[in-house]
């Protein structure tokens, strides 16, 4: 089958600086991939790339079969979907909880399209799914961030993405909205015929079972990817982060110890 995602030597310089260097990644169908590396470590910059908003010096973005500068990718894009705190700020005030959600089909915020009352069903059967249900009527000025997220997540969807990104979802969430919105994204994980999924973090706390692989960034380089069980170790993460670290299991996740200098 056609990997939902390729990415081949990829890079992105701008001036003397090497911002995204020799990137190679792919994402199968099937598998749920994070992304973790330090501030200024690039993902922000591949995700960037990835949805067209960063030009690629050299090297090649495949997305569904379709080739990045080959392709509209304002139409491929309708299939990528991403949740960022960023957009928090460029939606109104006073936009209720579904037209935020109704929003994600025309890849629009401050929604001005014709809305059906299809689509407004299929709004809130999203809503009911990230239990939100009781927030569809509430103007985004009275929602909680965790709540926000829940929409926004909600929002992904409504476009039926093949792939959805979440970009440093827990930023901002207290622990136990943390643990709720985790378990929300687990359930995401689990569904069939669901997207697949990636998760931005520099926090390996944030990686739940559901995530079956791991792209490790450092630098604008790959410092490893592959299978979770292989690629996330103390010794990868050391060269992450730049420190030496180790990385524990246990029943309640994952966790990192940062040596004393």
């Amino acid at each position: 089958m056609t990997p939902i995602l390729e990415v081949h030597d990829l890079r992105v310089q701008r001036g003397a600086t090497s911002i995204l260097n020799r990137v190679h990644w792919r994402v199968e169908r099937g598998q749920h991939w994070v992304i973790l590396g330090a501030n200024g470590s690039g993902k922000t910059s591949l995700l960037r790339a990835l949805t067209g908003y960063l030009a690629p010096t050299r090297g090649g973005i495949r997305l569904l079969g379709e080739v990045f500068g080959e392709s509209d990718w304002r139409q491929l894009r309708l299939l990528i979907g991403v949740v960022t705190h960023s957009f928090g700020g460029l939606i109104p005030l006073c936009e209720t909880a579904i037209d935020t959600v109704v929003s994600g089909k025309f890849a629009q915020l401050d929604l001005w399209a014709r809305v059906t009352a299809a689509d407004r069903a299929a709004a809130r059967k999203l809503l009911r799914l990230v239990g939100a249900t009781a927030l569809a009527r509430r103007e985004w000025q009275h929602l909680s961030q965790g709540e926000r997220q829940r929409v926004l997540i909600a929002r992904a969807l409504m476009a039926r993405p093949q792939l959805l990104i979440l970009d440093e979802p827990c930023a901002g969430l207290d622990p136990v909205a943390r643990e709720d919105f985790l378990a929300l994204v687990n359930r995401l994980a689990g569904r069939q015929r669901g997207p697949a999924l990636v998760l931005v973090t520099h926090h390996v706390e944030e990686i739940t079972p559901a995530f079956t692989h791991a792209l490790l960034l450092r630098g604008g380089r790959v410092v490893a990817a592959g299978a979770r069980a292989r690629v996330l170790n103390s010794k990868n993460l050391s060269a992450v982060f730049g420190r030496r670290v180790r990385l524990t299991r246990s029943r309640h996740g994952l966790r990192l110890e940062i040596a004393q200098r």
